[in-house]
């Protein structure tokens, strides 16, 4: 049962507190004890037929306001009444919050006979159910891209070698617009497939809010009905090109119908043509496919009567979201658990971490160029990306104290600072540094001694290696041991400064105390 109007009073009421008091619409309602929907009904009738406050003396009469806001229905054959042009209207619904209620207001505004807005939604239901009996997906401008890999494939012959391998075709489809992208490549690898969804968001222009992916094993890593798990690679291009990655359903390819077809059109219309050509590089086989595919974009679709460009140009183009400023640099995660040295292995090269890390497990991004660790979403430490095999790549401060003092030490410096304590320190020094087989195996002894100074004056510890020197003793406890018992203080015996230094340990005379561990 039709409701029944409102007398023109009430109307005239509604329009006076809306557009002459200011009232909001759900004011008018509380006010006048009216649906809100009744309200902006009336409204929206009022603003068609041009009405506005205060209205004008010849709409004085109820009967004339009455004919204003409900028009009697044209005489003219339906036949003869303009007909919307429904493809434009299924083109529009494609952009964001546009309704079949604005649409007919539009059309309402554009012939003064017109249908109503019930006859309007039944009309166009019935013209879009003729373009396919199944269940349609509303694709809204700049919301979807949907990406695969065609089954088919192309060939590449090696020139050198004559080996002939087998391409993946990639095949990208924005979902408003039909606009289409498609590339060879060599695999469907990871670093593949995220370099050609680079190559087809640089095509486009821009990047959609949604990309819909196959359950590809370089893409998502487990697939599932409910909670899909995307590799970390993948999701992390997502972040930087600001978009969501939106799985497929296992077994559903419906869901992904748009690049179904747009592997079948490219089947058709781009690899059925280059299938008696032969092609001696990937780079040759990409150049044959954009070329054919500039083609395919131009074509005029056959419902549409526009091409896929046309559309692109008026749907897609101007509702899909900014490149970033750098493209994306392919990275690949591992996780990794800090050795006791505080290095993580990466590659068969080992990268250091902060030593209060050790044990812990943290995860390495690898670039071609960088490898950075992260604790828990934290960057812990950076590094340029070394190839050499078995090799540590350390930073100072990732160190412990001590660590970092041995380390520092180099031949030139503590021949530089055994310079500084005396001739005889320097002699001696030498000598610890050439009786090892590996001359690093004396840096701690050479090291141990020169830390005396601390303890004792540079002129003692100079004496004290002229009295090691004498004794052929060649280690830091005998240097210690002589500051510590005091004979450094006291002048060699005559005969001990005449004998040459040979390998021939020295024997002290008769009553003279042992002073230490002499070596040699």
């Amino acid at each position: 049962m039709p409701t029944e109007r409102l007398s023109m009073r009430h109307i005239r009421e509604v329009l006076r507190l809306h557009y002459s008091v200011g009232m909001s619409q759900r004011a008018v309602a509380r006010s006048l004890g009216l649906a809100q929907g009744t309200v902006s009904k009336y409204l929206n009738r009022a603003r068609r037929a041009g009405l506005t406050w205060p209205l004008r003396p010849e709409l004085d009469d109820d009967a004339r306001l009455e004919n204003r806001l409900y028009p009697p229905p044209s005489d003219r054959p339906s036949d003869e009444r303009p007909q919307p042009d429904w493809a434009l209207v299924h083109r529009e619904l494609r952009r964001p919050n546009v309704t079949l209620m604005l649409l007919w207001e539009e059309y309402c505004d554009a012939s003064s006979d017109s249908f109503s807005y019930s006859w309007f939604c039944e009309r166009y239901k019935e013209w879009a159910g003729r373009l396919k009996p199944t269940l349609r997906q509303v694709h809204v401008a700049g919301e979807k891209l949907f990406v695969d890999y065609s089954g088919h494939t192309m060939e590449v012959v090696d020139g050198l070698t004559g080996e002939v391998r087998s391409t993946q075709i990639f095949v990208a489809v924005l979902g408003a617009s039909n606009y289409t992208y498609a590339e060879a490549s060599l695999s469907q690898s990871l670093p593949d497939w995220i370099a050609s969804h680079v190559r087809a968001f640089a095509f486009f222009g821009g990047v959609a809010r949604q990309t819909v992916s196959d359950n590809l094993k370089a893409g998502i890593t487990r697939a599932c009905f409910h909670e899909p798990m995307v590799n970390r690679t993948y999701a992390d291009l997502a972040r930087h090109y600001r978009t969501a990655i939106v799985p497929a359903r296992p077994y559903r390819p419906r869901d992904k119908a748009k690049v179904e077809v747009g592997v079948q059109i490219v089947g058709r219309w781009i690899l059925a043509r280059l299938r008696n050509r032969r092609f001696f590089s990937l780079a040759t086989l990409n150049q044959a496919i954009h070329a054919l595919l500039v083609e395919l974009n131009d074509r005029p679709l056959r419902s549409w009567g526009r091409s896929r460009r046309e559309l692109f140009q008026e749907l897609d183009q101007p509702a899909l979201t900014p490149l970033p400023d750098e493209p994306y640099e392919y990275a690949e995660w591992k996780r990794c658990r800090v050795n006791l040295d505080y290095h993580v292995e990466i590659a068969k090269h080992y990268y250091s971490v902060p030593h209060s890390l050790v044990h812990q497990e943290v995860e390495a991004r690898i670039t071609q160029k960088t490898v950075e660790i992260f604790l828990r979403g934290k960057r812990v430490a950076s590094h340029l990306r070394s190839t050499l095999p078995h090799r540590p790549t350390t930073i100072p401060e990732h160190m412990p104290s001590s660590h970092r003092r041995y380390r520092d030490w180099t031949h030139e410096r503590i021949r530089s600072e055994a310079a500084k304590v005396g001739p005889d320190a320097q002699t001696l020094i030498d000598v610890i540094l050439r009786s090892r087989p590996h001359p690093e195996q004396g840096f701690r002894s050479a090291i141990g001694i020169l830390g005396l100074v601390k303890r004792y004056s540079q002129e003692r510890v100079d004496a004290a290696c002229a009295r090691a020197l004498l004794l052929n003793a060649r280690s830091y406890k005998s240097v210690a041991a002589i500051l510590k018992n005091g004979p450094d203080r006291t002048a060699p015996p005559a005969e001990d400064v005449n004998r040459p230094l040979t390998g021939t340990p020295y024997r002290p005379p008769k009553g003279t105390p042992l002073i230490g561990v002499l070596c040699w």
